[in-house]
């Protein structure tokens, strides 16, 4: 295929297949007549849309934690919020994990959130450059699964409050990791 085209979409219910040539059938034409049908074309490829310019954080810090006698890269904390409410709105979803980033002093570089169905459940992602709060919902069960991993000055468990809170849990299982512990 030349660099500048494309192959167009054709839906597999409109190709004829004529002499061993494809064809496009039009809209209404029946499918068993060949000559019903025109070549398929190639769509010269449209200009190439600019490269998405992402946000570039201060990477000159040592991000690395010293506490307690220990030195690791970051807190990883995974919550389990049970009896929850408001799983099913992305952009509400969205709010509260940035509002838990603000309250842990993290910087937010980025927010995705993904909202499926026919259950309504949520999945995102709010990157931070000192790593990540993540989500999946479960609106059918009131369930909520959350991993907050904060390196450097950041509290991750500064986040919690402002989590359970906001969707009402009931309860809060908490689990916490200390990840890339210097042996």
């Amino acid at each position: 295929m030349p660099k500048n085209a494309v192959s167009k979409i054709i839906p597999e219910a409109r190709l004829v297949f004529a002499r061993g040539r494809a064809r496009v059938a039009p809209e209404g034409a029946p499918m068993h007549d060949a000559r019903a049908v025109k070549p398929a074309k190639l769509v010269p490829a449209k200009a190439e849309s600019p490269k998405p310019v992402y946000p570039v954080a201060d990477n000159t810090n040592d991000y690395f934690v010293e506490q307690n006698g220990l030195k690791f890269a970051g807190m990883h904390l995974i919550l389990d919020l049970w009896q929850a409410s408001r799983l099913d709105d992305p952009k509400f979803i969205a709010g509260v994990l940035e509002r838990a980033a603000r309250a842990a002093s993290a910087t937010v570089l980025h927010t995705h959130m993904h909202h499926f169905s026919p259950n309504g459940g949520v999945s995102g992602v709010v990157v931070l450059a000192e790593s990540h709060i993540s989500i999946h919902t479960w609106p059918e069960r009131n369930y909520a699964a959350i991993d907050i991993f904060m390196c450097g000055k950041c509290d991750a468990y500064l986040s919690i409050p402002v989590l359970r809170e906001a969707f009402r849990a009931g309860s809060v299982q908490l689990t916490e990791h200390k990840r890339g512990l210097i042996p």
